[in-house]
Order: C-alpha cells, then sequence, then structure tokens
C-alpha cells in the first residue's frame, strides 16, 4: 500500500514556546476514512451494512459507534464516516460496496482528504471555547458533533473525559493546527507521537508503530 505522508509530519515534536504545558496534542495518522450514505428508513440498506460492520449504524443524532469494522461517527440522517485501520481500508470498502450493490446507497473512500488529532489535557474544553461556538461541554463523552472553526469545519468526537479528536480535513491541516497553537498559549501545548497521546476510541485502529528517535516525525 502506498504510504500517505501526514500533513503535519513537518511540524517539530515537543512544546510549543516556553514555560508549563497544561495541554498535548498528537496527529493520529494510519487511519482510514470511508463515508457511506443511504437512508436509515431502508432496512435492505441497513441490514447490509450491519452486516458487513458487524454492528446496526447508530441512527441517533451525534452517537458513535465502537464496531468490529472501527469505529462510526453520525454525521446526519443519511450519512456516517467510518474510522477504522488503514490496513483494513481496502477490504472494507470492498465488502461494503459488493453488500450496497443494486440498493439507493453509496461508500466512498476518504482517506486521502482527512485526517485527525488527538488534544487531552485538563484545558482541553477551555481550549475549544476559543475555536469553535459550539458547547462542547454539553457534549457527553462518547459522541461526536461537525462544527466551524473560523473559516473551516471539524468534526469533534469527545472520545473520553480526558479529551477529544478532532477530525478534519487535510487541507486545512496547516491552518487548523496555527489557530489550535495560538488559542493554546494561555496553557501551555506539547505535540508529541500518538503513542504518547492515546484516544480511547482512535488509538486502537492505529497500526502498530516502532520507536523513533526524539524529534522525528513519521510518514503516514
Amino acid at each position: 500500500m502506498p504510504e500517505l505522508r501526514s500533513p503535519l509530519a513537518h511540524l517539530p515534536l515537543g512544546p510549543a514556546g516556553a514555560g508549563p504545558f497544561a495541554l498535548t496534542a498528537a496527529e493520529l495518522p494510519d487511519l482510514g476514512y470511508l463515508v457511506l450514505r443511504g437512508r436509515q428508513a431502508d432496512a435492505d440498506f441497513m441490514a447490509a451494512a450491519a452486516a458487513v460492520l458487524g454492528a446496526p449504524l447508530p441512527t441517533r443524532p451525534r452517537s458513535v459507534l465502537r464496531c468490529p469494522a472501527g469505529v462510526v461517527l453520525w454525521q446526519s440522517p443519511d450519512e456516517w464516516w467510518l474510522l477504522c485501520p488503514r490496513d483494513q481500508r481496502d477490504r472494507l470498502l470492498d465488502a461494503l460496496q459488493l453488500a450496497l450493490a443494486g440498493l439507493f446507497a453509496q461508500v466512498v473512500d476518504n482517506s486521502g482528504g482527512f485526517t485527525s488529532l488527538r488534544v487531552s489535557g485538563l484545558p482541553h474544553l477551555q481550549l475549544l471555547r476559543h475555536l469553535t461556538p459550539y458547547d462542547v461541554e454539553a457534549l457527553p463523552a462518547g459522541d461526536c458533533v461537525s462544527t466551524v472553526v473560523s473559516k473551516a469545519s471539524m468534526t469533534i468526537l469527545r472520545s473520553d473525559p480526558a479529551g477529544v479528536a478532532l477530525v478534519f480535513r487535510r487541507s486545512f491541516a496547516d491552518y487548523l493546527w496555527r489557530l489550535i497553537e495560538r488559542s493554546a498559549r494561555p496553557y501551555g501545548l506539547r505535540l508529541v507521537e500518538a503513542r504518547q497521546c492515546p484516544d480511547t476510541l482512535l488509538s486502537p485502529l492505529l497500526a502498530a508503530r516502532p520507536a523513533q528517535a526524539p524529534g522525528q516525525r513519521r510518514a503516514a
């Protein structure tokens, strides 16, 4: 499988600025992103998707499903995102296309279009207040929401009480990182490898990655 370089791989690891830091961030590379479209009122579509995913698609707004295929994010009544291990992406894409053949439904591989960033630490909700108008504190752990951050959009997955995973387009990665870095100055922020900032829902989907020398980044 061809390697796809992580859009934030050029950033140096370590603290952003001087002084203590209360926030930790890590890009979560090596994920597959499949966009699934269909009508939840269509029993055949729901059954076909469930047969591949290993569990029924979530239908409650903002809900998240952890299933054998990966993690499913509810986006709208007719759209879901499947985040999966990158080495399972092609198999799952083929299986979904076969299962949905002949139905009013669609599955698209958007793995080249998205990336994810884990942000954790006591003030992570304060950081998000600076970035988005959505009341993230009202979002229960285990749910997700799509919102705007200045001129960009992102999906916030509140994986656990300690932090969030931010899913956004690769083309906005530098722009959003600069906003995050600037907004985090009052709290202190450091960028680390994914294994040093685990995400409850998404980290189990990452492929095993050998340790690196300090300051090096890896292509994803």
